[in-house]
């Protein structure tokens, strides 16, 4: 069967398995994912939402990190690193069907919620773990679409899923209730973790942490993802010009002239009746505008000023006393 293209996950899985096909359906996306069939049975599935069964097994301390290196070794290359890790004695056959299940719907819920994501199958494609478990598609399919109406009834923001996971700062009421779950999460997160982050350090199922952060959002407890517009260009506002110049605006054609000097005659004649301009001022005054004087010419020293700017002499007091004159005269020779 060649590859395979369709925009809908669950339809072009349905169809895989309706055909009895082997390979691998991978969707795109964001966070994307692939689901593993074998003759039509699902087998597998992995995201990088979901942690897989190497990350669930050696952080919950079931084995060891170097026990499962040493599987990851031996049996990738012939797809048996499940096999031999029941044939070695570090896990039993349904310790490892029990783990492959959970880890299976978990990433199989992150691969096929999103409907509208790119997919393909490519045939022939195997998983280095093997065939542990085989699950009927359509129950994965009905899994999922289940779930999806749980969370949304929790509290209906798929961005939860992946955003990262921000505490707020103050309760939204005096007293709270969390539980042990829900307490670590809130322990752990700081404000850039995400939920496949925390999955992984905490060593549980993907779902399981969404459906807390769900609750968590529900309570108030956590701040919720906001959808962020595309970015556009920002414009700077210029400051208003003061003083007597003109208004800058945005969007003119011509440049805003400067005037230096005596403004320059009209282009264009007035049109009639308007008053004709007024002249231009001399070298020696400035066009500082009606209201005021103008500048004063160059005068010797102890010239006189002009009658029309010397105003009126003050008044001369008539009638003064001559014999009070006379006494001050008198005291004042007498002091010499």
């Amino acid at each position: 069967m060649a590859r395979t293209r369709t925009a809908a996950p669950g339809d072009l899985l349905t169809r895989v398995a309706g055909a009895r096909q082997t390979g691998a359906l991978m969707v795109g996306g964001h966070p994307g994912g692939a689901v593993y069939v074998f003759e039509g049975r699902v087998i597998y599935a992995e995201s990088s939402s979901a942690p897989g069964v190497g990350e669930l097994l050696t952080s919950s301390g079931r084995l060891s990190g170097r026990t499962w290196q040493s599987a990851l070794d031996l049996g990738t290359s012939s797809t048996r690193v499940g096999r031999l890790l029941v044939e070695q004695g570090h896990l039993t056959q349904g310790e490892l069907e029990l783990c492959v299940l959970g880890a299976t719907y978990d990433a199989a819920y992150f691969v096929l919620a999103d409907t509208t994501a790119p997919t393909e199958f490519v045939p022939g494609a195997t998983h280095w773990l093997g065939p542990v478990v085989h699950i009927d598609a359509t129950a994965v399919d009905r899994e999922v679409k289940r779930r999806i109406r749980l969370l949304d009834g929790i509290f209906p923001n798929p961005l939860i899923d992946v955003a990262p996971v921000i505490p707020v700062t103050r309760p939204p009421r005096e007293r709270v209730v969390v539980t042990a779950p829900q307490w670590e999460l809130l322990v752990q997160a700081d404000g850039q973790r995400t939920p496949a982050d925390l999955a992984q350090l905490l060593g549980r199922a993907g779902y399981a942490i969404i459906q807390e952060l769900r609750r968590m959002a529900a309570a108030g407890l956590i701040e919720p993802p906001e959808i962020r517009v595309p970015d556009s260009p920002e414009f700077v506002r210029l400051p208003h010009p003061r003083g007597a110049s003109v208004p800058l605006v945005r969007g003119t054609a011509s440049p805003v002239p400067v005037i230096s000097g005596p403004e320059p005659a009209a282009r264009h004649p007035p049109p009639a009746g308007d008053p004709p301009p007024a002249p231009a001022s001399s070298p020696g005054e400035t066009s500082g505008g009606p209201n005021r004087l103008p500048r004063l010419a160059r005068r010797k020293p102890g010239a006189k000023l002009p009658k029309e700017m010397a105003g009126e002499s003050p008044p001369v007091h008539q009638g003064a006393d001559e014999v009070l004159l006379k006494r001050i005269r008198t005291a004042l020779r007498a002091l010499r």
